[in-house]
């Protein structure tokens, strides 16, 4: 009889020694490398940053929004780092000069086709359980935008184009394009 084969169990120090230049999340001890985005995957990141920090700056709000490479360390131990395309932290005690410590308040992954999967399900479930209120999944492929609101348990489907309301800051939508 053969023994099974056990995975190597992965911790933040392994994504710390990564060759410079090289990205990977760290989710559950597993590590995921990541492909450099595409240009309509910075495009999208880099419109969705603007109208978020122009609303918050517009509102003198306290929330920070971050884009990636960003670090999270998700659920605050050494098993956990992932870099979403977006974070808004509206508890900025969470920041430091490493990155966010605990779940951010509205996590947005945009989704590549080698994230797809992790980004579904993966990040789906381990965002709900960090504590993360609100995660957009934003589908360039699909041109739909998929709200989960975590805190009133309720999930949205929007075509791009769509005003989506933004579940954290009432009166606020943005038209993913």
């Amino acid at each position: 009889m053969e023994a099974l084969k056990q995975e190597r169990v992965y911790t933040i120090e392994d994504i710390y020694a990564l060759p410079d230049g090289e990205r990977a999340e760290l989710i559950d001890g597993k590590i995921y490398y990541m492909a450099p985005p595409s240009w309509k995957h910075q495009r999208i990141s880099g419109r969705l940053y603007q109208s978020i920090a122009n609303y918050i700056d517009s509102k003198s709000g306290k929330c920070e929004v971050l884009a990636a490479p960003f670090a999270v360390f998700l659920n605050k131990d050494e098993m956990n780092y992932v870099e979403p395309d977006i974070s808004v932290i509206c508890d900025i005690s969470k920041l430091d000069d490493k990155g966010c410590h605990g779940a951010p308040d509205w996590v947005i992954e945009i989704v590549s086709p080698s994230s797809k999967t992790r980004d579904y399900m993966t990040k789906l479930f381990k965002y709900r359980t960090a504590g993360v209120y609100e995660y957009w999944i934003v589908d360039p492929d699909k041109q739909m935008v998929m709200v989960y609101g975590f805190e009133s348990e309720t999930v949205e489907q929007y075509h791009f184009g769509e005003n989506i309301p933004v579940g954290i800051y009432e009166g606020f939508s943005i038209a993913v394009k």
